[in-house]
């Protein structure tokens, strides 16, 4: 008998540590490194990107219902108007119910606003452009892939696709750092996802910024590369906070460990 129970014991605290491990697994450790930006940036030289960490996966209608039953402001028909547009939730059946679809798959149509208060209920907030833009220029094993050919006819492929969004997390390639479904999966709000195209002035007087706002800049783009970048960067420019759309979903970061 006591061994029995021993034996129940161990099982107990494996499964116990499996699930903490797990839970740990959600988010991961993003060392310090710096990057020179592409499309979007002011000048040429790197941008250092303190460490930091990051969800392993973006937020999921599962996740994104439990945050709505304790949330009521953030409901589908209780957010006020100022916080997100008539898209917010649209595919879900009501306040508490996201109708047929995967729970595991990333929730979208949130604004920026609902984003950003779920996190903050997690205790984390929003990755930064940047810290987003330097997770997501690794492949499976280089930290900066972005003038691997392959890598960025992957990304401009995933672009051409439709639906994507209804996709289960996790389905894309596991990155260098060991996030997933930075690209092919959705689109994702990051902090200061318009700060990029603030200044009317610098759109006036330069024209290579000017060219962003247009389908045409992307002939100025030298590469593969630059395209892929663009594409994202005038994503965001056309983007304003209460707007909320199909295929853009978000995940949360961290200065701290979580």
């Amino acid at each position: 008998m006591k061994k029995y129970i021993f034996i129940l014991t161990i099982i107990f605290f494996t499964m116990l540590t499996d699930f903490v491990r797990a839970q740990q697994a959600r988010t991961v450790f993003i060392k310090e490194g710096s990057f020179i930006p592409l499309y979007g940036s002011v000048s040429k030289n790197p941008v250092v990107v303190k460490p930091f960490y990051i969800d392993v996966y973006p937020i999921t209608n599962s996740e994104f219902l439990e945050f709505a039953k304790k949330n009521m402001p953030y409901r589908k028909s209780k957010i006020k108007g100022i916080f997100a547009d008539k898209s917010y939730l649209s595919y879900w059946k009501n306040d508490l119910d996201f109708g047929n679809v995967n729970p595991k798959s990333p929730v979208t149509s949130v604004s920026w606003f609902a984003a950003k208060k779920y996190c903050e209920c997690q205790g984390k907030r929003l990755p930064t452009l940047d810290e987003w833009e330097y997770v997501a220029m690794a492949d499976t094993k280089k930290v900066d892939a972005r003038t691997k050919k392959e890598f960025n006819e992957y990304i401009l492929s995933w672009y051409e696709k439709s639906r994507t969004y209804e996709n289960e997390i996790g389905k894309t390639f596991k990155n260098y750092w060991g996030v997933y479904d930075m690209h092919g999966l959705v689109w994702e709000w990051t902090a200061d996802f318009n700060s990029i195209f603030l200044s009317g002035e610098s759109r006036k007087d330069k024209s290579e910024d000017k060219n962003l706002f247009c389908g045409g800049a992307s002939v100025n783009a030298t590469d593969l590369m630059d395209y892929a970048a663009f594409m994202r960067y005038a994503f965001r420019g056309s983007l304003k906070a209460q707007y909320s759309t199909r295929n853009l979903g978000f995940r949360c970061a961290s200065t701290t460990k979580p």
